[in-house]
């Protein structure tokens, strides 16, 4: 026996006879003290127990051997016995701490048990939670509300490259595009979205992210779980149906090749990436046809290619149709693509790569589409053009000249556009008397069933004017011709016939807008004599004719109603403005006359009618100016005369040559034909006037004539720069000073005919385009 179970038994003797003396609470609380204290010491309850009965059979012993007498059988040993009921009532109390501690062994162990049960289960659901997440095809993460990923599948790292041997993954992750869009933020309500990611090996990706939201058991942090899904090929394919809905958008509005490469350059250029998109085409010449948007590779504004860019192109073209090729051929990075442009080999196009970079499949097929939807277009704008060149030949013969007399303007615009023409016109005659004849009118209706009638009409009044006939007559022979035409009825029309040497004009009115004069510096009046109905509509026996002087200086202007009239809008409205604007154009070319009519009639969204408008300006009156032969006066005589030949509508190219050999031979008069110089009572004279088409101007001194030096130096050119600044130059020196006359024809007013727009070095992409653009609704 142990020394500690010897002590512990003998402390419990002496408790036990003490409480079996004398039975109270105390000797209870004894009792449950010994069982804690045989708790710690680890005292057997056997030991206890056995130990226990011994102790009570000794009390009991010694309590019949003290006893007076025998009473008979041992009371002391029956159950009900008060010393047995008292030593059960001891060791039950020091049992209790042995009890509790048995029973809380049992329930820890059932409750490790239990544990241990949902600890194996777990674990199996765990390895059944991983594979199943393993063997998803999609990529699947979870993520801290920091935003870092502290789990990741095999799927998540084929897609990215980035597997779970790395995590945790912090922000920013490492497959994230810096230039790229940012995330957006886990937990909001952008739960799904689509960004691209840089794979570990360089390559772009676009996926699909959605998210869904957890709390942590513990109850105190949320954690994101997700898949993604590679969407590339999804992207990329809507991508290119987006890049070539926006460059067939850019193409629609453009009719000619020109318009086509500038826009669709510029949109080819951005769509791919490109630094610099080229186009060159061969039309027969030397030298190509060259368009560029961004960046020119070997090229100068103004200049063209380089030989060896040239050389790439000149065999890019003569390639099958739709097909790439990548330059340098058969690297592993290309600098740019070529391919042939059009059906016919005669153009290629070149798109120059900022940094040299590898082309994938993806690549290749939104090349194609985009560069076959620029090839097709410009196929379809060289057909319109062609087409179109021929129906403008077609419609400018119908239309009137090309060429006008001196001081004429015309501005001709249709209310339905592509067609250059519609149910107005105009027309300006010469006639073989000197004489002007002006026709303007307008037929009812619109488009080109209009135009057709107006090109009859149009033939009529001008075979009748060629015969000789006169406003009033024109319109007279011209009603029987209009009652036969379909279509014709109620044709307004305004003949006139201008003479310029006497300064009148003669004009009868069909129902027309009447032409409004305007005298110089003065407002505009409206001409409404001559009045009468519109052609075939009644018979009139007669047709009214009037006469009006032209004011030397003055400015007619002829015009449809589509001019003036407005919904909503007073039409003498219209004729106020006209003639208040005419007061202020008497030092304006013709020309300059109707843009300023145009822009102040002009309403906000465009006419919507035909418009044609003839400007005439009658010669004004001759100018002369005697001035000091003085130097300070050769300004005012400069400032002068240019005034004066605008108002003569003399073209500014040549108002400035007349200018030049003016100021010429002034100066010499100044400088030579006076001995001291000039001054006040020396004089020049300058005089200037219109003699039909021409121009004549003089200038006279009565200084002495100093004949030309053999050998002039330097100086002494006067008299060869007028002379080739003039068609005719006269020199006369009598003997007391000299004259000057010098001449020109002042040229025909000519317009352009439509043509093909083309350009060599052109530039799109804010660069101005270096070509002829065709000028629209004027002539």
């Amino acid at each position: 026996m142990s020394t500690v179970l010897a002590a512990f038994l003998d402390a419990y003797a002496d408790a036990l006879r003490r409480h079996l003396a004398a039975p109270e609470r105390d000797g209870l609380a004894e009792g449950h003290e010994l069982g804690r204290r045989a708790l710690v010491e680890g005292i057997s309850l056997l030991d206890l127990t056995e130990h226990h009965f011994r102790v009570v059979k000794q009390v009991q012993a010694e309590a019949l051997a003290t006893a007076p007498g025998d009473d008979g059988p041992d009371t002391a040993a029956r159950p009900e016995s008060p010393l047995a009921e008292n030593a059960l009532e001891f060791l039950l109390q020091t049992l209790i701490t042995l009890d509790v501690a048995t029973r809380g062994y049992l329930d820890g162990t059932r409750r490790y048990e239990q544990q241990r049960s949902r600890a194996d289960d777990l674990s199996s659901r765990d390895e059944f939670r991983t594979a199943l997440v393993e063997s998803l095809q999609d990529g699947f993460f979870v993520a801290d509300a920091r935003g870092t990923l502290i789990e990741v599948n095999k799927a998540f790292g084929e897609l990215t490259g980035y597997g779970a041997a790395g995590v945790p993954y912090p922000l920013p992750h490492p497959w994230a595009i810096p230039e790229g869009p940012r995330y957006p933020d886990l937990g909001t309500e952008a739960s799904r979205f689509v960004v691209p990611v840089q794979h570990r090996d360089g390559r772009r990706r676009w996926i699909a992210v959605s998210t869904s939201a957890l709390v942590q058991p513990d109850g105190e942090e949320h954690i994101f779980v997700g898949t993604v899904r590679d969407v590339t090929a999804e992207h990329d394919a809507q991508a290119r149906d987006q890049a070539a809905n926006r460059l067939a958008t850019a193409l629609a509005a453009a009719t000619t090749v020109a318009e086509v490469l500038e826009v669709g350059l510029d949109e080819l250029r951005r769509t791919v990436g490109a630094e610099t998109a080229v186009v060159a085409v061969w039309t027969g010449l030397t030298a190509p046809e060259v368009y560029i948007s961004g960046t020119p590779p070997g090229t100068a504004p103004g200049a063209g290619l380089e030989p060896a860019t040239e050389a790439i192109l000149k065999r890019a073209r003569l390639r099958p149709g739709r097909t790439l090729i990548a330059v340098p051929e058969g690297a592993g990075s290309a600098q740019g693509i070529v391919a042939p442009l059009g059906e016919k080999r005669d153009a290629a196009l070149w798109l120059r790569f900022a940094v040299p970079r590898v082309v994938d499949a993806a690549d290749w097929t939104l090349f194609s589409l985009l560069i076959g939807h620029l090839s097709l277009a410009v196929q379809r704008a060289r057909n319109f053009d062609q087409a179109r060149s021929t129906s403008l030949t077609l419609q400018r013969a119908m239309l009137g000249p090309i060429e006008l007399p001196p001081r004429f303007s015309v501005h001709y615009e249709p209310a339905l556009p592509p067609l250059e023409i519609g149910g107005d016109w105009y027309d300006v005659v010469p006639l073989p008397d000197g004489t002007i004849g002006v026709v303007v009118g307008d037929c009812v209706g619109r488009g080109l069933s209009a135009a057709v009638v107006m090109g009859q009409l149009r033939t009529a009044a001008r075979a009748l004017l060629l015969r000789g006939a006169g406003p009033a007559q024109l319109l007279s022979e011209l009603d029987p011709v209009a009652a036969r035409i379909p279509g014709a009825l109620c044709t307004t029309v305004c003949a006139a016939v201008l003479d310029p040497v006497r300064g009148l004009v003669r004009y009868s009115n069909a129902g027309h807008m009447p032409p409004i004069l305007a005298d110089v510096d003065k407002v505009g009046r409206m001409l409404e004599g001559g009045r009468s109905v519109p052609l075939a509509t009644f018979e009139t026996p007669r047709r009214p004719e009037a006469t009006t002087p032209l004011p030397p200086g003055s400015t007619l202007v002829l015009f449809t109603d589509g001019l003036v009239e407005r919904r909503g809008e007073d039409i003498d409205e219209g004729f106020a403005k006209i003639a208040t604007i005419l007061a202020d154009t008497a030092e304006r070319l013709p020309r300059e006359v109707a843009d300023s009519v145009l822009s102040a009639l002009r309403p906000e969204g465009g006419y919507d009618d035909d418009i044609a408008m003839v400007v005439y300006r009658q010669p004004p009156a001759p100018l002369r100016l005697d001035v000091p032969a003085r130097p300070d006066r050769l300004a005012m005589l400069r400032r002068t005369l240019t005034s004066w030949l605008s108002s003569a509508g003399v073209p500014h190219n040549l108002t400035s040559d007349l200018v030049a050999a003016t100021n010429e031979a002034c100066s010499n008069s100044i400088e030579h034909a006076y001995q001291n110089g000039g001054g006040d009572d020396e004089r020049v004279v300058l005089t200037a006037e219109c003699v039909g088409d021409r121009v004549v101007i003089e200038t006279t001194d009565t200084g002495v004539w100093r004949p030309r030096p053999v050998d002039p130096g330097p100086r002494g050119r006067g008299i060869d720069m007028m002379r080739a600044l003039t068609e005719e130059l006269e020199i006369d020196h009598p003997g007391s000073g000299t004259r000057v006359r010098m001449s020109v024809t002042l040229p025909a007013i000519t317009f352009p005919v439509a043509s093909a727009l083309r350009g060599t070095a052109n530039r799109s992409g804010g660069d101005t385009m270096q070509r002829d653009r065709e000028t629209h609704g004027r002539l």
